[in-house]
Parts: C-alpha cells; sequence; structure tokens
C-alpha cells in the first residue's frame, strides 16, 4: 500500500514538473515567492478592517495564529521528524526534474506554502458571513491552489507533500474560525 501512493506521488510529480513551458516557470516561480503576496495580504488586512473593524481585534490576531501555526507545525515538527527529503534530494527521482527555482531546504513533508495558504481559505471561508462575500471565498482558494500547485511543478514538494499541509492548514482554520464563532458574540453580542 505505501509502496504504490509512493509510486502514486512520483508520478504525479514528474507529470506536472514536466508539463513546462517558459510562461508557466514565469507564473510557477513568481507564485511561490512569499514576498510577492505582501502586498495582496496588505490588502486582505485593509479589507478585513474595514469591513469588521472592531472585530479585528479577535479575527486578525486568530487569523495570524493559524497562519504562523501552520508554517510552525509544517517546518518545525513534521519536516524533521519525518525527514523526507525534497524531491531534488531524492536520489531516483533528482536526475529527472527540472528545476527552473533550483533546489530547495532538504526536507519536504509537509508543505508549508501550502499550509499557510489553506489556513487563511479555511479560515476565511468559515468566518466570513455566509451567502456573502462569495468572490472572496472563491478568490483565496484559488489563491491557494495556485501557490500549492507551484510547490509541485517547481518540485520543491511532492503532491503528497501538499495535502499533508492542506490538512494541517484547514484542520487549523477550522479551529480558529470556531474558536472566532465562540468568542465574537461575547464579546460583541450585538455583531452579526
Amino acid at each position: 500500500m505505501l509502496e504504490t501512493l509512493r509510486d502514486l506521488d512520483h508520478r504525479l510529480l514528474l507529470a506536472i514538473n514536466h508539463a513546462h513551458t517558459p510562461i508557466l516557470d514565469a507564473i510557477m516561480g513568481f507564485a511561490s515567492q512569499i514576498k510577492v503576496w505582501f502586498p495582496f495580504y496588505a490588502v486582505l488586512l485593509g479589507w478585513l478592517i474595514y469591513h469588521f473593524r472592531h472585530r479585528t481585534k479577535l479575527l486578525l490576531p486568530l487569523l495570524a495564529a493559524t497562519v504562523a501555526l501552520a508554517d510552525s507545525i509544517t517546518s518545525r515538527i513534521f519536516k524533521p521528524w519525518a525527514a523526507r527529503p525534497r524531491p531534488c534530494h531524492a536520489a531516483d527521482l533528482a536526475a529527472q526534474l527540472y528545476l527552473p527555482d533550483g533546489c530547495g531546504g532538504q526536507f519536504g513533508f509537509m508543505s508549508s506554502h501550502a499550509a499557510n495558504a489553506m489556513g487563511l481559505a479555511v479560515f476565511l471561508l468559515l468566518t466570513l458571513p455566509s451567502g456573502r462575500y462569495k468572490g472572496l471565498k472563491i478568490g483565496v482558494f484559488i489563491w491557494a491552489a495556485v501557490i500549492s500547485y507551484s510547490r509541485v511543478y517547481l518540485a520543491a514538494h511532492y503532491p503528497g507533500d501538499v495535502l499533508g499541509g492542506w490538512v494541517v492548514g484547514a484542520a487549523l482554520g477550522a479551529a480558529a474560525a470556531t474558536a472566532f464563532q465562540r468568542w465574537a458574540p461575547r464579546l460583541w453580542p450585538t455583531a452579526s
């Protein structure tokens, strides 16, 4: 069973990595860089502050905790514990990979990029009022998918690394949203 999953992980990685073009190289390299998303984060934070005013005193710390915990859990706990080499460090795969961004750190399980993005997306999906802000909710999931896909495209992670990151991020996003939904009405009884 484990060998079958490992084989599937390798085949999916190679299929995505080998579907490269110069345009996709540029797009995926851009999408994978954390620094390029800072303007998006700034706009999102401004939007949240504008629309949720006093409730951002709870919303923003929970959102920040979600992303910080997702990053810490994947990078400081799972990567050293699993010690699964990134694809570019795997002896049986390295020669077959196209690496437009070079090779990252030694270990890859789980993807911090995927965990952070999915944590933010799930938190916003569950925290923002239902039936409203549909475009934003869809947008953050598309953003999370593009970031996650870029990590496999660039051979920084196996698809299984991304899925593991999604699970951690989604669980943390859901937990933070549950905390917000529980505490916000107590702090601001008239808040909708």
